[in-house]
């Protein structure tokens, strides 16, 4: 990516930080506590030519927060291509709906950590992916 695209895409993700919906809010409240047990989130972050929602680059995970947008053909499509590019970058994608972060946001975290807790297909050499299991209750 060339320095006026990637200037470009963190111009966008600056902009989408400051105008998150209240899911990817409340969300996030929720993710930085997982810094306590060594898992780094970011929000709106630029990967090559994409925007996530939040990432774990140490663990390879992504989150992403869909609504009602992503259940046209054109969004399921589009985020199908999405999917496969970052895959093959060697991320994993976790995908939750608005809805169970608003009404289920224990289900949606235990989740998460189940994914952290999941060894990355090519840990990182600062280590990544940890196999020990943990609880979101351990956070609290």
């Amino acid at each position: 990516m060339g320095v006026a695209a990637r200037a470009m895409a963190n111009e966008r993700a600056r902009y989408l930080r400051r105008n998150r919906t209240s899911a990817e809010r409340r969300l996030w409240r929720e993710l930085r506590q997982l810094k306590q047990i060594g898992c780094k989130f970011r929000q709106q972050v630029p990967i090559d030519h994409f925007i996530v929602d939040f990432a774990c680059l140490s663990h390879r995970l992504i989150v992403e927060v869909d609504g009602g947008t992503h259940s046209t053909d054109e969004e399921v499509a589009r985020d199908a291509r999405r999917e496969r590019y970052l895959k093959d970058q060697g991320f994993r994608i976790l995908r939750v709906w608005n809805v169970d972060v608003r009404e289920n946001m224990e289900g949606v975290m235990d989740t998460i950590v189940g994914a952290l807790d999941t060894p990355t297909p090519d840990p990182s050499p600062q280590g990544g992916g940890g196999t020990q299991r943990r609880s979101r209750r351990e956070l609290q």
